[in-house]
């Protein structure tokens, strides 16, 4: 077996589609027999995963990862555990243990459940996933493990998720990118047991409306889009090898027309949070 961890300085590093390194490690009968690092020559998500799955790999143990690496990784055969942090030799000892907890897709606060509809070449359109670590955020919490409560509701009232009846708090790393802008910025600076309300703008949560970010194709050219309906959440590969979360907008019988813009973009989002422990 071959386990494959996202590296840097020794430790997990905490962005799946941004590490430059993975250390992999060759297990047999429970026990590491002999590691190497690989670089990963800069490759997005979606070519990550070809990596990985080039080199043989069984298991992948990560700190963030979005839901479209994740399903990359799947299509590959390879396991995911994610959610890990510190040492990566600790972290694979934890594993072969069965000690080490899988939190799976964590890098964007709204993920839905996809299809894949193989490769288009749209290489144009950004992904709106995880949008990497929040750089020059301040505060106490940043860089650490934070526990939340949250409540999520549009202006009107209307509750759009919510940790408190799951009966789980989030996890997350503050300012690696995990969450959305607004979200990480609130948490920052929060004492333990403080609870506060926040409103954010497009700009802090999902973003605007991009509308190049809507567009069509020939049903013919993507293998797997006749099986899917209006308003399925489907995968596509950019130019790069990268899964892009779309939305079908649209289709008739010969047409299908794709919305890579987030399901949140445009809207004011109203968060109450609560600040369950900082590790």
């Amino acid at each position: 077996m071959k386990i494959a961890v996202t590296y840097e300085n020794g430790n997990v590093f905490q962005h799946f589609g941004h590490t430059e390194q993975f250390k992999v490690y060759d297990v047999e009968d429970g026990a590491v027999t002999g590691a190497q690092i690989i670089d990963s020559n800069g490759s997005g998500h979606g070519a990550l995963a070809g990596l990985l799955g080039e080199q043989g790999i069984d298991v992948l143990i990560c700190g963030g990862i979005g839901g479209g690496a994740q399903h990359a990784l799947e299509e590959r055969g390879i396991e995911l555990c994610a959610g890990a942090e510190g040492s990566a030799d600790a972290a694979v000892e934890a594993y072969l243990r069965g000690e080490l907890v899988n939190t799976g897709a964590n890098c964007d606060h709204h993920h839905g459940e996809g299809h894949s509809c193989g490769e288009h070449g749209c290489g144009e359109h950004e992904d709106h996933g995880c949008g990497g670590c929040h750089a020059g955020l301040q505060g106490k919490n940043v860089g650490k493990k934070c526990r939340t409560h949250y409540r999520g509701t549009f202006n009107d009232g209307t509750q759009f998720d919510s940790s408190y009846d799951r009966g789980e708090p989030l996890e997350f790393i503050c300012g690696a990118g995990q969450m959305i802008p607004g979200y990480d910025a609130a948490v920052a600076d929060m004492e333990v047991g403080q609870i506060i309300d926040v409103h954010l703008t497009p700009a802090e949560a999902y973003g605007e409306v991009d509308p190049n970010a809507v567009f069509s194709a020939e049903i013919a050219r993507i293998p797997g889009a006749e099986s899917v309906s209006v308003g399925d959440q489907v995968f596509l590969q950019d130019a790069y090898g990268r899964p892009i979360p779309v939305r079908i907008a649209a289709k008739d019988d010969t047409m299908i027309t794709f919305d890579a813009n987030h399901e949140m973009a445009g809207k004011e989002l109203n968060f109450h949070i609560e600040l369950v422990s900082v590790e």
